[in-house]
């Protein structure tokens, strides 16, 4: 695929023709060599063209969404054909690319016996409409991908709702009729003999399908509200417990899985691939020093997250507004891992986690170039490079957590006798043991425990435990 567009060293004075220029990004080709498994694929792959409109930013910027477009469209089971971008001021208002381009762009795609155009942004249902009218094949935004994606990976039963409901909410406004689909449909005898108050002009075929549409969104989200209450009595648990929560957020793709499974051999799925997460993966483990605390994964943010699915996953990343410390793990090797950044504290912030404290971890340091390594860390102060895969870097994070961690200030040096030897496993499970020592009347034991752990001590072995502020 060849490349058509050379960047211009002042934009302002491009003319209004290239200004509305159709340019291909190259490298976005997956088409096949071989043509054997051509015909195979095309059996069961869509073919795409992705269009995406450049109104501000640099080209670089442009090209890496319309790369990553791509990604998803790959990861959608798509072979994507080709890649173009046009510049303009401001997206088109009626056929987002504008009436003479979307013309252009129905060429390019019959050209290329393409069957789905895929645009690197959201489109309003008119759109939607007047593009595909245009282009003749059917035509869908960013965020229907996506969505399309969440389903193929949810597993859970959870998970599934959260998809749904995030589906529903995108199709409800996109809804449209064809042909006799719109018709009106008489009430009354006409309809079947309904009978008295019944007869009147009836529904069309939209309204009931927005009408059913409705009643299963209503029903979805009071679904999500039952698994959100579940989720609220564990957060509680572990509360009254004093269990420190740190979760792992970051961009799709960033490895957040893989720093998981290598701090809590939990042994979750990892592929490298976007959205391989979706299902929260909650893992105790322990600080060098001992303490307990859980781990959590959670579902991986992107550039122009839909709001739809952030809505709908609100009860899971409730867990992250309610954290102790966010691990925001970053992509050294990405080309923009400042604009993953950027993106990822956007979700944040709109999901009441922007006040948590951060701890940025730099992962794939193994395959990232070391002077864009050096820049990122110069740019976020504190930060830490580590690798999940090698294990580099691994002890300093364990370190870092621990010394972020809200600390226990309740100390205790009591002697258990041995027959409550459940006090002494909870001391080990719930807080840090200093010493424990065995003698003839107990196991002599000091340690900083939750208050409630030292309450209950104080009151089960009387003059047995002495608590030290």
């Amino acid at each position: 695929m060849s490349t058509v567009f050379e960047e211009q060293p002042d934009l302002g004075d491009l003319d209004l023709e290239e200004r509305h220029a159709l340019r291909r990004v190259a490298g976005l080709s997956t088409e096949l060599e071989d043509v054997s498994e051509v015909e195979y694929r095309a059996l069961r792959l869509e073919r795409v063209v992705l269009i995406g409109v450049w109104v501000e930013g640099s080209l670089a910027s442009a090209e890496n969404s319309l790369r990553e477009l791509s990604r998803l469209a790959e990861t959608a089971g798509s072979q994507v054909l080709d890649g173009l971008i046009q510049r303009r001021g401001r997206v088109d208002a009626a056929t987002y690319v504008g009436s003479g381009k979307a013309r252009e762009l129905a060429e390019i795609v019959a050209a290329a016996g393409a069957d789905t155009v895929i645009c690197d942004g959201e489109l309003t249902p008119s759109q939607l409409r007047r593009l595909e009218s245009v282009v003749q094949v059917k035509v869908i935004d960013r965020t229907a991908l996506i969505l399309d994606i969440f389903a193929q990976h949810a597993r859970s039963r959870e998970g599934k709702t959260q998809v749904e409901l995030a589906q529903l909410q995108y199709m409800l406004p996109r809804l449209r009729g064809w042909g006799e689909s719109l018709s009106r449909q008489a009430g009354g005898r006409v309809a079947g003999g309904g009978g008295i108050g019944t007869r009147g002009p009836g529904e069309t075929k939209l309204e009931t399908d927005r009408r059913r549409l409705r009643a299963r969104i209503s029903r979805l989200q009071r679904d999500i509200a039952d698994y959100s209450t579940g989720r609220k009595v564990q957060r509680g648990q572990r509360r009254r417990r004093d269990v420190p929560s740190v979760v792992i957020a970051g961009y799709t793709n960033a490895g957040k899985s893989s720093l998981l499974n290598a701090l809590t051999g939990a042994g979750v799925l990892v592929e490298d691939a976007l959205f391989a997460t979706l299902d929260p993966a909650v893992r105790r483990t322990v600080t060098p020093s001992g303490r307990g605390y859980t781990l959590t994964d959670t579902v991986g943010f992107v550039r122009h997250l839909p709001h739809q699915l952030v809505d709908a996953f609100r009860s899971t990343l409730e867990e992250t507004a309610e954290a102790d410390l966010i691990l925001h793990v970053v992509d050294g090797s990405d080309a923009e891992p400042e604009a993953q950044i950027a993106a990822v504290r956007g979700v944040l912030a709109e999901i009441g986690a922007g006040q948590v404290r951060e701890l940025v971890v730099v992962n794939k340091t193994d395959s990232a170039d070391p002077v864009a390594l050096q820049g990122l860390r110069a740019r976020e102060p504190g930060s830490l490079s580590i690798s999940a895969k090698t294990g580099a870097g691994l002890a300093a994070l364990r370190d870092a957590i621990e010394a972020v961690l809200p600390r226990l200030d309740v100390q205790v040096k009591v002697t258990v006798p041995y027959s409550r030897g459940d006090l002494v496993a909870r001391a080990h499970a719930e807080g840090e043991v200093l010493t424990a020592e065995h003698s003839a009347d107990g196991t002599l034991l000091e340690a900083r425990v939750p208050p409630g752990l030292a309450a209950q001590l104080d009151a089960a072995l009387d003059d047995c435990v002495q608590v030290q502020a």
